[in-house]
């Protein structure tokens, strides 16, 4: 059994294939405590972990130091503004003003099947079982349910929170953290993933003081600058063994993410919700859930989590019939021509495409309105026929007499001061009243909060994809939010809209995945600002970062693969020199950096040098040839160029491990070395491999244990692959 009440010791038990996870009650006012997690373990009393004979005594038998108890005990879901000084996992303000609330366990309940999470991105279909502690406050009236499901193969314990207000008024919600984990420090540090614009996702390791340390947004979206994500390791532990503890939020919004070094060498983790402008008001009888936390523990290092995870968002958050298929190659104008093209532009290029084997042509941002540049005409979403001349399904149906499918750009949560949207209906910009609203990339954004405004929007894209044959969209979002005023919620609910904002956002794309079933639908927000496991519920991919230089990539794309399956990351071959840095790397290591996942151009096929327009055809078998491997196979770190700056390598297995695949970059040339021995990863020890580099064969314990060796390519960002298949 997956979950198991043993009852003579008040104690829950979650297994799956390797870990336990382990809650206990104590003491007649049923205090929730965190007992364990961590490798698997038998089935027993381990209540002594709770260390509840040992003073501050519970209350029940030693009431004058409560206080001092409740800010030891290692509780599961600690309230606030009653003792426990750690930060709190829920607090609650009453009309009065009062703070104060003390989660206690009532009952339990064992699921056969996990619940869905209204309104919410969710995870699915865990063959193990969910367990429900049923708590409360008895004092307020509030009924908490922390959930709990067991994913057992993919070593996965998701977490989430139900707070019902059972009182006769209304309380407030300040903060619904949707997990609380307390555990003995061991010399442990933090990994957290940071960024900005053209560069997300940087790996940052580092120690654990004392005192609260986190990453968080406040920016309306997940970000640029920080990611839901954080893990907590062993000093000594490796992409390759020690113990790691990873959270990763399903969350597009605010967020954040903690770990809080405490007085008795204790850390406690939280992740949920950012309470920086969040108040929820909950009526009697209302209730509110807050998002799911993926948490998974990882004995065998880094790479074990990275690897947890991917099977978790493949198999049980990702729910596009894309997602186990080879996604078709695309070819995307933004870089070929930004906002300077026409129809026969587009067709031209498509025409080059679709001689090459290129699968898609994409038209971006420019087609709509009377746009021109990025100053206007967001929210007017009908065809700019002076461009686009003889309408869109003409252009749609010419691409499609090529061989090619047709994608198209949006950014449906925008609008421009210059549109006739605007025009129309300013109050629909999210603002405050008697201030002048700030602009970024010219722009506002629209209150996604009220129903009006979601209906306009999901009606005006939904009629230009009907309006033509139109397989793909990519759904961007170009800047934060600001200016926090809304119409609809105000007031005592003016806390709301962020969380609002996000749930109007989910809303319109479960309408849009529901509505057209066979649409690629690929989230996008100014490149990787909203790279999220909430996303991925929508979107089988997402593109990366708006940085396709290929050097400045193996970074980005390193740190999201900590996270999310390769599967799930765009990354396209762009012109040189790049237009974000403006380096030449060869055209090569341009298509094997990314294969690392769904392939694609950003380029001017009509303009290229011809030894580049030959290679594509190459490429794009390459890409169908390993793109199943890449895809549901298993992902293993060997070198990292953020770490070395010299090189990087990475490498997929599959599941049976009968194949796999090396890609080897090297950023920077040494002279008057030898050649690179690298220890690959993930192999069977008793299988032997053909090499595609030398014929030669290899064990595969010899080449996990002695290594691999790779000759250094002449000059910088060299590149090459190597494949593996069992003789």
């Amino acid at each position: 059994m997956a979950v198991n009440y043993l009852e003579e010791n008040r104690l829950f038990q979650l297994d799956t294939n390797n870990t336990s996870y382990i809650i206990g009650i104590v003491d007649e006012e049923n205090f929730i405590g965190h007992v364990y997690y961590g490798k698997k373990v038998r089935q027993e009393d381990s209540s002594y972990l709770l260390r509840i004979s040992e003073g501050p005594f519970v209350p029940s038998t030693n009431n004058r130091d409560r206080v001092s108890f409740y800010d030891q005990f290692p509780m599961e879901y600690p309230g606030n503004g009653l003792g426990d000084y750690r930060e709190s996992a829920i607090a609650v303000e009453t009309p009065k003003g009062a703070n104060g609330i003390l989660v206690t366990y009532d009952s339990y309940e064992i699921l056969d099947s996990k619940p869905e999470l209204k309104g919410l991105p969710s995870t699915f279909g865990n063959d193990g079982k969910t367990l429900v502690l049923h708590c409360s406050d008895k004092v307020l009236n509030v009924k908490v349910d922390l959930i709990y499901s067991v994913f057992e193969k993919e070593d996965v314990i998701t977490r989430s929170v139900k707070v019902r207000n059972e009182g006769n008024e209304e309380i407030y919600l300040t903060k619904v953290m949707s997990m609380s984990m307390d555990m003995d420090n061991d010399d442990y540090e933090m990994i957290t993933l940071h960024g900005s614009w053209a560069r997300e996702r940087q790996i940052d390791v580092r120690g654990i003081g004392y005192g609260k340390q986190s990453v968080a947004s406040n920016r309306g979206e997940s970000s640029h600058q920080e990611h839901p994500f954080m893990a907590v390791k062993q000093k000594t532990a490796t992409n390759n063994s020690g113990e790691v503890y990873g959270a990763a939020f399903i969350y597009s919004g605010n967020f954040i993410s903690q770990v809080e070094r405490c007085q008795m060498d204790t850390l406690r983790l939280s992740m949920g919700i950012n309470p920086e402008g969040f108040k929820w008001k909950l009526d009697s009888e209302e209730e509110f859930v807050s998002p799911e936390v993926v948490l998974t523990y990882s004995y065998n290092g880094i790479g074990q989590m990275s690897r947890n995870f991917h099977d978790l968002f493949r198999n049980h958050l990702i729910r596009s019939k894309y997602n186990h298929t080879k996604r078709p190659v695309l070819i995307n104008n933004w870089e070929a021509t930004y906002f300077d093209f026409d129809t026969q532009k587009l067709i031209d290029i498509a025409k080059e495409s679709s001689k090459l084997g290129i699968e898609m042509l994409v038209m971006d941002d420019g087609w709509f309105g009377h746009r021109n540049d990025d100053s206007t005409s967001l929210g007017d979403w009908f065809v700019n026929e002076d461009k686009i001349k003889g309408g869109l399904k003409y252009l749609v149906d010419e691409v499609n007499k090529l061989g090619m499918k047709f994608g198209i750009w949006f950014e449906p949560e925008m609008i421009s001061p210059d549109s006739k949207l605007y025009e129309k209906h300013p109050e629909w910009a999210i603002q405050i009243k008697g201030r002048t609203p700030s602009l970024c990339r010219n722009q506002y954004v629209l209150d996604l909060s009220r129903k009006d405004v979601r209906d306009y929007v999901y009606e005006q894209v939904s009629g230009i994809l009907k309006s033509a044959n139109i397989e793909y969209v990519k759904w961007d979002m170009n800047r934060q939010l600001t200016d926090l005023g809304s119409e609809e919620f105000y007031g005592d609910r003016a806390g709301e809209l962020y969380h609002r904002y996000v749930l109007g956002v989910y809303e319109l794309q479960e309408r849009l995945v529901t509505d057209f079933p066979d649409l690629l639908l690929e989230n996008c927000s100014g490149g990787g600002a909203r790279f999220d496991a909430g996303m991925l519920y929508y979107s089988p991919q997402i593109w990366c970062s708006d940085d396709t230089d290929a050097i400045e990539r193996l970074k980005i794309q390193e740190g999201t693969a900590m996270v999310y399956p390769l599967s799930a990351i765009g990354s396209h071959v762009s012109d040189c020199p790049n237009h974000t840095v403006g380096r030449v790397t060869p055209f090569e290591t341009r298509g094997h950096v990314a294969l690392a996942g769904n392939f694609g151009y950003e380029l001017d096929v009509t303009r290229i040098p011809e030894e580049d327009i030959n290679m594509i055809p190459e490429q794009i078998e390459m890409y169908h040839k390993y793109n199943d491997l890449i895809r549901e196979g298993d992902y293993y770190r060997i070198a990292s160029y953020a770490e070395n700056n010299e090189c990087d390598c990475y490498m997929v297995v599959s599941k049976d491990k009968s194949e796999a695949l090396i890609t080897y970059v090297q950023v920077l040339n040494r002279p008057n070395y030898r050649s690179r021995k690298l220890k690959l990863a993930g192999l069977n020890p008793e299988f032997e491999y053909v090499s595609s580099d030398d014929e030669r064969i290899y064990g595969g314990d010899i080449l996990m244990n002695a290594g691999l060796i790779i000759q250094n390519p002449w000059g910088d960002f060299k590149s090459k692959l190597i494949h593996l298949k069992v003789k």
